[in-house]
């Protein structure tokens, strides 16, 4: 046993030495994992992302292990606009649809993709008014589709639930912490609204982040460190769907994720690691390009 978490402990901190971006793997926009922050990237970044997610990653819908990708672009400095596919199968019972809603050979098969679209506003940039003073930020995740009224999914005895699987609206408040030749500290505080009936949110979430900026000396011990994002977060958790889809709708626990990402050229190529929980991987890439 004191073998094992050993070896735990040895795996999550070479990872957190491998690793550089802050993009939210489950939604593909700017933040920590599954966090909002008020970071925002550079004027006129594109962005386009690929992750598998673990099922504990995700919203309730997804009671299986999934894929998505994403594109993004910063419009202005204080504009970020997304796009987000992610893919499902076709299962027996799915949330209202009878039985027989999906063609019985496709059962277990990845056959469709739910479209979403995000947004983020900063309203407050950081230092504007004292230099201690942090950046603010309001977004939204999911906003199509009736969303503020829980995504067409407020009467649950209904059978057509529609969508809006990821919806929720954010305020984010984020204070950075410069070391001199050491890194930045980035501090993040967010509150989460949801309305959906599977996944009711009111609750704060608390976030920390840690990017390595060492002296330049030329060393690649230094440079192989540079640019190391680490990671941690304390968020609303998502209830847990089992395959019959049954979950519990009410209250949501808290869970504690670590991550990290790291930029292998010039943050133009970006690989993004969770440990949901602290356990549950889920991975993906990022491609970056600064159009200004």
């Amino acid at each position: 046993m004191v073998w094992e978490y050993k070896r735990i402990s040895v795996v999550i901190i070479g990872l957190f030495f491998s690793l550089y971006v802050n993009a939210q793997i489950s939604y593909g926009t700017t933040g920590l994992m599954n966090m909002p922050t008020a970071d925002m990237q550079r004027d006129k970044t594109f962005m386009v992302g690929a992750n598998w997610l673990s099922h504990h990653t995700t919203v309730p819908r997804w009671w299986y292990d999934t894929w998505n990708y994403s594109i993004n672009i910063t419009i202005f400095p204080w504009l970020e606009v997304g796009y987000l596919c992610m893919g499902h199968k076709a299962v027996p019972a799915d949330y209202g649809n009878c039985s027989g809603y999906w063609v019985l050979s496709t059962y277990g098969k990845f056959i469709n993709q739910d479209r979403s679209f995000h947004f983020r506003l900063r309203v407050w940039k950081e230092g504007w008014w004292k230099e201690w003073t942090p950046q603010v930020v309001i977004g939204a995740n999911d906003v199509i589709g009736d969303s503020w009224n829980g995504g067409s999914l407020s009467k649950p005895s209904d059978l057509n639930y529609g969508n809006g699987f990821l919806n929720r609206y954010y305020l984010s408040v984020t204070k950075h912490l410069e070391f001199e030749d050491i890194g930045t500290l980035g501090a993040h505080v967010s509150w989460i609204y949801s309305s959906r009936f599977d996944n009711k949110l009111n609750n704060p979430a608390i976030g920390a982040n840690f990017r390595f900026h060492l002296n330049d000396n030329g060393s690649w011990v230094n440079r192989t460190v540079n640019g190391v994002n680490l990671m941690a977060e304390v968020v609303p958790g998502y209830t847990d769907v089992k395959e019959n889809l049954t979950f519990n709708p009410d209250g949501a626990k808290y869970q504690v994720n670590v991550g990290m990402e790291y930029s292998f050229w010039k943050d133009y190529i970006n690989a993004v690691v969770e440990l949901n929980r602290c356990k549950y991987f889920s991975g993906g890439i990022v491609f970056k390009i600064h159009l200004k």
